[in-house]
């Protein structure tokens, strides 16, 4: 095989592995926020002991997130170093920011947050939590910014010649407040609150459909439900804008993921359908004018078609599109199952709705395709460029590595990965089957207790 699609099918994987894990940080960060700021200010030691169960489940996605990620940054120097070597000035500061001030922001209250209950007072163990919640988003700051950068460049200017051409960063914060970065990080981090209120959602749907720890699952999936509410409609917002910001800067992308290959007024939403790539068309549902309307609140407004670009420059239009709508689709049916389970509950009839229970038990996979294809959707969007209008993927790839190289690297972390993803859902699960109380539980909490009491 060649080395380029090699290369690319190693990158893809790994990101794609790492990506299951992050955003559960994230979001199970702002629940642990969340519940234990309500046992501070309730006093329940139900949501002490909240939690210290979602703790757990925090601390083991965070453990395979940090070990996945790591092998991200060898590739840039094994199979990418002529990408390193042009954008290594802005991509570099970025990384290192992220260490600077998530990473250890993250992992220096760390300890505090898994080993310090009953060793600190309530405000203190609060405070390391919030602060482990921040790192998380701090580092999602850095990396989205980064990632942007790609995207939609902007704050640098290019040094050097052939070769050596690389780029150096002359305004930092333009470089920060690229003009894709602050949509981007606002609809990835709604991702991340999502994919984390669907892990509690999930799992309390379990307790509840076995009729177990029915008040601690019944208080989490309250708290689930609420955040889930929040982050599906912050992601039709930020979704818009971030689809605004694509039309300007980046139009064969998005002309891509509407199928759309030719440029006019007045143009159509697509719903679902197909593309036929022989004849260059798409067949199937759309709403007419709606997609002008929407990119320039005008009707008729022009929206440049494939057609404007050379055929050199044009994305696997119906990658892009398929993934593009199966992010969409994912996010209809996270809203109508959040909806239906509201609904239910304040009829008062949810915890007998098994059927419903079950569907909540497995909507922890809705999030997590819609990160994966999302993240798709956008990153071949922008093929054939690893840098947008500045670097082609052909030309970041290293000039040494051979495929076989590339391809028994490959094969390797794939049998890794699969390990690594077999031992977190069997760790996941003897955490879930043991549940939030255990024999060490039975007299919780003295130290907190005595804290409440002279309190």
């Amino acid at each position: 095989m060649d080395v380029e699609i090699l290369a690319r099918l190693q990158f893809a994987i790994t990101i794609m592995f790492h990506y299951i894990y992050p955003p559960l940080s994230i979001g199970l960060g702002l629940i642990l926020v969340i519940v234990e700021g309500t046992y501070i200010w309730t006093r329940n030691p139900l949501y002490m002991q909240a939690a210290k169960f979602w703790t757990k489940i925090f601390a083991l996605t965070f453990a395979i997130g940090v070990a996945t990620g790591i092998v991200m940054e060898f590739e840039f120097g094994t199979n990418w170093s002529s990408y390193s070597r042009y954008v290594g000035d802005v991509f570099g500061s970025a990384l290192a920011a992220e260490g600077v001030f998530a990473f250890f922001l993250e992992s220096g209250f760390l300890a505090i947050l898994l080993f310090g209950w009953n060793k600190v007072g309530p405000w203190v163990h609060f405070f390391s939590t919030l602060m482990v919640c921040l790192g998380a988003h701090f580092s999602a700051i850095w990396i989205v910014v980064a990632n942007s950068w790609m995207q939609t460049p902007a704050g640098f200017h290019i040094v050097g010649e052939g070769m050596n051409a690389r780029a150096e960063i002359i305004d930092f914060w333009a470089m920060v407040f690229n003009p894709s970065s602050m949509q981007r990080l606002a609809h990835v981090v709604g991702g991340a609150w999502m994919a984390g209120a669907f892990l509690v959602i999930s799992i309390s749907g379990w307790y509840l459909l076995k009729k177990r720890y029915l008040e601690f699952a019944k208080s989490s999936l309250k708290v689930g439900l609420t955040v889930a509410l929040i982050a599906l409609i912050s992601q039709a917002i930020t979704g818009h804008l971030s689809g605004r910001v694509v039309a300007e800067h980046q139009p064969a992308k998005l002309a891509a993921m509407e199928g759309l290959y030719h440029t006019q007024k007045g143009a159509p939403l697509t719903i679902i359908g197909y593309i036929d790539r022989e004849n260059e068309a798409f067949h199937g549902i759309e709403i007419p004018y709606l997609l002008s309307y929407l990119v320039n609140e005008d009707f008729y407004g022009e929206i440049k078609g494939l057609d404007q670009f050379p055929k050199a420059d044009w994305p696997n239009v119906s990658l892009v599109f398929q993934t593009y709508h199966l992010m969409l689709y994912m996010w209809v049916l996270s809203l109508l199952t959040v909806i239906a389970a509201i609904h239910s509950w304040r009829k008062g009839r949810l915890f007998e709705n098994k059927g419903l229970l079950r569907i909540l038990v497995l909507s922890v996979i809705f999030p997590q395709i819609a990160n994966q294809v999302g993240w798709i959707a956008a990153e071949t969007g922008r093929y054939p460029w690893i840098v947008q209008g500045l670097l082609r993927i052909s030309q970041g790839l290293s000039k040494t590595v051979s495929a076989n190289q590339v391809l028994g690297s490959l094969i390797m972390f794939s049998v890794l990965y699969f390990i690594l993803f077999i031992l977190f859902i069997y760790l996941l699960h003897e955490k879930i089957k043991s549940g939030p109380f255990e024999k060490e539980d039975a007299a919780p909490y003295h130290h907190l207790q005595a804290y409440v009491k002279e309190n």
